[in-house]
């Protein structure tokens, strides 16, 4: 196998993801990243994100000598035989992709690189920004250098970032050179993974089509689900059903209360945008958008029917993070609930096995962050659950109507049985059922 010394630009969910199995598949690896404290953090051996396995393969590579973290990009970049670009790329209020980070990293790569080099963009950026990227650096090289830009998108999901990594369903890689397409595909070699091999543009849009798609069978099942609640039927059963199909599958049937994350909400405004820009609707993912928007605060307007108001009750939201396995709460439904909440005058006790300090930042004093899930129901005159974390669907049903002040729970994850929760005398809303 021939080892490479790859730099990484980030150390967010898709760089630090990305450098560590690099480093853990035998390459040497740098990551770059501008904050000093995260980096002397990182080189202590802590995680700066909520990833499962990461830490560990932080610390064992680390201790093996295959990476490392600095704040020095110049020293980095300078004789790197490829830099991946993993930095973020936020939506903007107009639903576009805001490429100043990458625009950041180009500059300091065209000033920094002393050899050849392949410079990857991981980073999910619209159609035709490779093409930018390549030109961008080139124009402001500060070296005689070739360099040339391939894409390789990452397909990962938070909470198995690690293991959706190192166990890849595909590696995409976009290049417009045999030279660039060789390069990549002995950086990926010893992954032994299938590797898709297209053109720059294709695999920009591949990231694109594939989020979409995904996004497009949530919004799907939640609409269905809508309906269900509308006819009598049971979305469970009716996904169920559905999953049999091959042609369909079992993956993404779930309904709830919509989809949140770094990905999903984003990559779908910004392909909605890109196809306006060039005077196209997407009419299917324009819908996905407007579907899952609504759905978010599905169950405040349940609650809002079954209650005259929420002022002064005691309200225990359990999970607050987008979904379990994960930290991040971007676009999480959570947030647009006790957003409504506070606003009614609710008295708000919440609780999250690992998001609660990111929480803390949004509202630090608006709500009160209890340490265990019966501190949070004790004397609660209504519950929301928005989180599907394991401890939370272990919670027995007894437990609602033991602790609760009135057992009336709105489940936006569909985690009990609709019998269970009833024999035990518990007021349950969830999800198309």
């Amino acid at each position: 196998m021939k080892k490479y010394k790859i730099a990484v630009a980030g150390t967010g969910y898709v760089g630090l993801v990305a450098g560590v199995c690099f480093a853990e598949k035998g390459h040497n690896v740098i990551c770059v990243d501008v904050d000093e404290n995260k980096v002397k953090m990182m080189k202590d051996g802590k995680c700066p994100i909520y990833e499962e396995n990461l830490e560990e393969l932080m610390i064992k590579n680390y201790k093996e000598g295959r990476i490392d973290y600095t704040t020095d990009f110049k020293a980095a970049y300078k004789d790197a035989d490829a830099i991946f670009i993993g930095v973020g790329t936020p939506e903007q209020e107009d639903g576009s992709a805001n490429l100043s980070y990458v625009a950041t990293v180009s500059r300091q790569i065209a000033e920094s690189v002393e050899k050849d080099c392949l410079v990857v963009v991981k980073s999910t950026v619209p159609i035709g920004t490779n093409d930018k990227v390549e030109q961008f650096i080139k124009d402001s090289l500060a070296h005689n250098v070739k360099i040339e830009v391939a894409s390789n998108p990452e397909f990962l999901a938070q909470g198995h970032a690690v293991r959706d990594t190192l166990q890849a369903k595909r590696i995409v890689i976009g290049t417009e050179s045999k030279e660039a397409e060789t390069k990549l595909k002995e950086i990926y070699e010893p992954f032994g993974l299938p590797i898709v091999s297209v053109s720059r543009r294709s695999a920009e849009m591949i990231k694109y089509a594939s989020n979409d798609f995904l996004a497009l069978k949530i919004s799907y099942m939640n609409d269905i689900a809508n309906l269900c609640e509308l006819v009598g039927a049971n979305i469970e059963d009716v996904a169920k059903g559905m999953s049999y199909d091959p042609r369909i599958g079992s993956s993404f049937l779930h309904a709830g209360i919509g989809y949140g994350g770094s990905c999903f909400p984003k990559d779908t405004k910004a392909l909605k945008y890109l196809a306006k820009q060039h005077g196209y609707h997407l009419k299917t993912v324009e819908a996905a958008v407007d579907v899952n928007e609504a759905q978010k605060t599905k169950l405040f307007k349940k609650a809002s029917e079954r209650l005259i108001t929420f002022s002064g009750l005691k309200v225990a939201v359990l999970g607050l993070t987008f979904k379990s396995g994960t930290d991040d709460l971007r676009e999480a439904p959570s947030i647009n609930n006790i957003e409504l909440l506070l606003k009614n005058g609710s008295n708000i006790y919440a609780y999250d096995p690992v998001g609660m300090e990111n929480f803390k930042k949004k509202y630090p004093t608006q709500i009160t962050y209890v340490n265990t899930l019966e501190e949070a129901l004790k004397d609660a005159n209504v519950c929301f659950l928005f989180t599907e974390w394991e401890e939370i669907r272990n919670i027995k049903p007894e437990t609602y109507k033991k602790l609760m002040k009135t057992p009336l729970v709105y489940d936006g994850r569909n985690m009990y049985e609709l019998d269970e929760m009833k024999k035990n005398g518990i007021e349950y809303y969830s999800i198309g059922r």
